[in-house]
């Protein structure tokens, strides 16, 4: 046997054990849900493996999680005969805590312990779980023999920033965790004894219930021997014996009637399956039928975000069942990425219980499983827009981002995605409105629907470029999610109105009579005014690609616009910000003609077409432009100086 060797934890890890062993929490028992999920988690990888390895099957016969307690030496064991875990997988996943948002999670942590407040949801949600059982055990020991392999490994650690490892011995695959439980705290009001069969009883009910395989404990009771009437006999005496007893009911929730599960039961079983201490906010139970896909499904929505929901490696999916036999959880090719925060179970009656990750994304029976998944959930999205609107612009707020990603990733589903979408605009300071809305809403010679984008509503209702909408009386879609740059791209039009940005290309607002008098008199003002707009594009020939006077602006002088089909500012900034060395997108200037700056301009122009002063204005005419639209000047103090100049002038 080899010698056992020390270990240091990873710094994070360190923290996190101080964090949870020194905070308060009022739901200690937490712990235990964390690590029969766990057991779960490594049965079901057992039986999963044990589908295409034959030497794995006859370990599956009796597949079971054993809580066992000594009260004396004050111990809680939980013991599982799944996976086991190699020496290296013990070090990889106990030693180390190795996923993304660990320092989100010890910040979130140490704020609540700070006001005293429960957190007992962080600890599902960042996939900490085996580290809640020092809330309760100032020592925790784990055996574990991989399936498959001879050897057995001992882990042990007392939380304060080391761990022993070294070889040990166990009869079969699987994982023995031993707590050994803190002294009862008199003063405490929360103490829990675990090593009491009704505490552990009552939390494997509240939390576990719905765990798939038997979760055992041996019981001790009390019998005495009865004749044939159930009396006791004569002279026979109580006599102390010791079952074995299932602590859950096993029932698979999701084959069901709705009618017969409780609001409370629907909770605790997406607590399970999720992680996630938060209820969720909906849940959807349904049955296929079909000749020849036939299914169940248990969907959640969920009330809160997950902290890795923008995460690209994170866990996202349904679990998979195949008539009633776990096949893999997080199956990705059940629910679109757009619909990533959707948990639930679905249960297949026709699929084949060898289906690997590799086939299911040309599986035809799993394609039409996707498409039944995604209009369930829509429709249910679309209900509860309907039957309760502030409840959803509170769930819009969370997920709204990651729905619209359906817009440019499915683009063949737009419409009914845009039933369920919600954007701000210019008709209010603060509501939401679908794009249905918006239509109802168009005048009556209006034939597109305007959208702008930016960094924030205060940016965007500051642009330029709404000032002649809101003159008309048009309404403008205000988007200041990054994804609205994306999906602009792909969704051209709505219900047979196009889709346009009120940033791109010509204005075309009021009747065809007013578009065509202000297109003459702008043509005209243009002649008039040709020498001037020649030297400000010559002056900004190196920003801009072309300059012109506009009817888009009231009160503005300037302000930039795109070509259809080109970048815009935001999505450049984005880009850039994200590291891509994105080339440089020359815009047109257009000019309000009616400004009082651009008309002495003109004038000083008419008097002295060599004035220093007009290329200085020109500069200072672009640089406003980049403002207003919440852009960066290419020369900031070279703007300042020139502001500073006119002022002192002026003065």
């Amino acid at each position: 046997m080899t010698s056992s060797t020390t270990h240091e934890f990873k710094t994070e890890a360190r923290q996190l054990l101080d964090l949870m062993i020194h905070s308060v929490y009022s739901h200690k028992e937490i712990f235990l849900r964390e690590l029969i999920s766990n057991a779960s988690d490594a049965l079901d990888k057992l039986r999963f493996a044990s589908l295409t390895n034959e030497n794995l099957r006859k370990l599956t016969d009796d597949l079971h999680i054993r809580l066992s307690t000594d009260d004396k030496n004050r111990t809680l064991t939980i013991a599982d005969n799944g996976i086991g875990m190699s020496r290296d997988e013990i070090i990889n996943y106990i030693g180390t805590i190795a996923k993304s948002g660990t320092a989100e999670f010890s910040d979130m942590l140490k704020k609540a312990a700070e006001k005293k407040e429960s957190a007992p949801e962080l600890i599902g949600q960042f996939g900490v779980g085996f580290y809640s059982s020092f809330m309760v055990a100032d020592k925790v020991e784990l055996i574990s023999r991989k399936a498959g392999e001879t050897e057995a490994w001992l882990w042990s650690s007392n939380g304060e920033g080391s761990y022993t490892i070294a070889e040990s011995s166990r009869e079969n695959c699987g994982t023995t965790i031993t707590l050994h439980l803190k002294p009862e705290d008199k003063d405490d009001e929360d103490f829990q004894d675990f090593t009491q069969e009704w505490v552990l009883r009552q939390v494997v009910k509240k939390y576990s219930d719905f765990v798939g395989y038997p979760i055992k404990m041996q019981v001790e009771r009390t019998s005495i021997e009865r004749d044939e009437n159930g009396k006791p006999k004569e002279g026979a005496q109580e006599q102390t014996v010791i079952e074995d007893e299932t602590l859950n009911s096993m029932k698979a929730i999701w084959l069901r009637p709705e009618k017969e599960v409780t609001e409370e039961e629907y909770r605790e079983f997406y607590k399970h399956i999720s992680h996630d201490w938060n209820s969720p906010l909906k849940w959807l139970s349904f049955k296929a039928e079909g000749t020849s896909n036939e299914f169940n499904a248990l969907l959640f929505i969920p009330e809160k975000p997950g902290f890795d929901l923008f995460m690209p490696n994170s866990k996202r999916g349904i679990n998979l069942y195949v008539k009633r036999v776990f096949i893999m959880n997080d199956c990705e090719d059940l629910i679109p990425d757009y619909l990533r925060f959707v948990k639930g179970v679905v249960d297949s009656e026709n699929l084949s219980l060898n289906i690997s990750r590799e086939i299911l994304q040309h599986d035809r029976q799993i394609q039409t499983i996707r498409k039944t998944v995604t209009r369930k959930v829509l429709d249910a999205l679309k209900k509860m827009l309907a039957d309760d609107r502030e409840k959803y612009i509170a769930f819009w707020k969370q997920f709204g981002a990651v729905i619209k990603e359906g817009l440019f990733k499915e683009p063949g589903n737009s419409e009914k995605l845009f039933d369920c979408c919600l954007f701000q605009s210019t008709a209010s300071s603060s509501d939401y409105y679908t794009m249905a809305e918006y239509l109802e809403r168009m005048k009556p010679e209006q034939d597109k629907i305007f959208y702008l984008t930016g960094e924030s509503r205060e940016v965007i209702e500051n642009s330029p470029h709404l000032e002649a909408f809101r003159d008309k009386g048009y309404e403008v879609l205000l988007l200041t999610d990054p994804v609205d740059e994306v999906w602009v791209q792909y969704c051209n039009e709505y219900k047979a109105k196009k889709i346009k940005s009120a940033a791109r290309g010509a204005l075309e607002l009021g009747s065809e009579e007013e578009r065509k008098k202000t297109t003459e008199t702008l043509k005209q003002k243009e002649e008039e005014w040709k020498s001037l707009l020649e030297l400000i594009q010559k002056k900004l020939d190196k920003h801009i690609k072309a300059v012109k006077l506009s009817g888009r602006m009231s009160t503005s002088a300037a302000c930039l616009v795109s070509e259809e089909g080109e970048m815009t500012p935001h999505l450049e900034a984005l880009l850039r910000a994200s590291g891509k060395d994105v080339p440089q997108v020359k815009r047109t200037l257009e000019l309000n003609p009616g400004h009082p700056l651009l008309s002495k301009m003109h004038e000083l122009f008419a008097r002295d077409n060599k004035n220093p002063r007009l290329e200085e204005y020109a500069e200072l005419l672009f640089g406003q432009a980049l403002l207003a639209e919440g852009g960066q000047l290419p020369d900031p103090a070279g703007f300042n100086r020139k502001v500073a100049e006119l002022m002192a002038g002026a003065l």
